[in-house]
């Protein structure tokens, strides 16, 4: 490969050849950056329980014109494009895309954007176009960039700053190139911290369409409490009655309180020599010991809904804060 002396940075090169130990490079792998697999997804909406506001979302905005694109393509409306999805820790984002990706029968390619930046000269930026690259050779596809909020952070003169520069530069280019009918990619990132996104991002034909995904409702609770349930020895639950003790308890947070009870059991089962279900009384004495994980973050949520949201970003936050605390 022919190297580039007006992109290198002499003293950061220096600095590698004194401190840096060898590496091996595979044949090919400076041309092509980062190889990326993508998924088929078993998953659909029928597949998550509840969050129907959400899903409705994902089927006006995504499903409907991946589906009708001639009808779309009529009034000028492109296919695929970039979303926005923001909320607490925890509560279903990964898992919503999936579905998602499901619905439309596309690959789905689930990329953290900490596995994207390289602080290496140019990897960021050829790993973030190869990500594309490879979306389009198997579109449609679903990209879900996670963490994406990080493109957002200060961006400062050291390798790392220029990492963040390349990779949000290619992907703002890559984004004003997708919705072409023939090759629909979706492009999802998501963040639990939508007000360090960088508003390059949030500008129209980019990640202009922004989806609020709260905590679990009382079905998802429901649903997330019988998957986390499955094959493990349990007496009659009232699932009805322990979802109504969660309010506000993330996905994570009531896989942890099913952990927990599975603990209890286990320990009868060990005085006893016999097999113990988990019972309702497990399920209820640990779901008083805990405090969901989302207070924090609808906390500090609750301050842009006050202070900063003049644009209207926060509205279904705060829906969901007046309907909830």
């Amino acid at each position: 490969m022919r190297r580039d002396r007006d992109l290198e940075d002499p003293y950061y090169l220096e600095t590698i050849r004194q401190t840096a130990p060898p590496i091996a490079i595979s044949p090919g792998s400076l041309e092509r950056g980062m190889d990326f697999e993508g998924e088929i997804s078993r998953l659909t909406f029928k597949d998550v329980g509840g969050m129907d506001d959400v899903k409705e979302q994902f089927r006006i905005n995504i499903i409907l014109p991946l589906k009708n694109p001639k009808l779309f393509q009529s009034y000028g409306k492109r296919i695929g494009g970039g979303i926005l999805l923001f909320g607490p820790p925890g509560c279903g984002k990964t898992y919503l895309s999936r579905a998602l990706a499901g619905e439309c029968n596309a690959t789905f390619y689930g990329v953290g954007i900490h596995e994207i930046l390289d602080k290496f000269l140019g990897e960021s930026e050829k790993h973030m176009h190869n990500l594309f690259e490879t979306a389009r050779r198997n579109a449609p596809a679903v990209i879900f960039l996670d963490e994406i909020d990080l493109l957002g952070h200060k961006r400062t003169d050291d390798s790392w700053g220029r990492a963040l520069r390349g990779a949000t530069n290619v992907l703002l280019s890559e984004l004003d190139e997708v919705g072409k009918p023939d090759k629909p990619i979706l492009v999802i990132g998501a963040t639990n911290t939508p007000w360090s996104v960088d508003t390059a991002l949030r500008r129209p034909g980019r990640f202009d369409r922004i989806i609020f995904v709260p905590p679990p409702d009382q079905t998802a609770r429901e649903e997330i409490l019988k998957l986390h349930l499955r094959e493990k020895p349990i007496e009659d639950i009232d699932y009805a009655k322990i979802a109504s003790k969660l309010d506000q308890f993330s996905g994570a947070d009531i896989r942890d309180l099913v952990d927990r009870a599975v603990e209890l059991a286990i320990r009868r089962a060990m005085r006893s020599g016999k097999t113990e279900p988990v019972s309702n009384l497990d399920l209820l004495s640990i779901s008083k010991e805990m405090r969901p994980s989302t207070i924090e973050w609808l906390a500090t949520a609750n301050d842009y809904v006050r202070y900063s949201n003049q644009s209207g970003l926060y509205d279904r936050v705060k829906e969901y804060i007046d309907k909830n605390t």
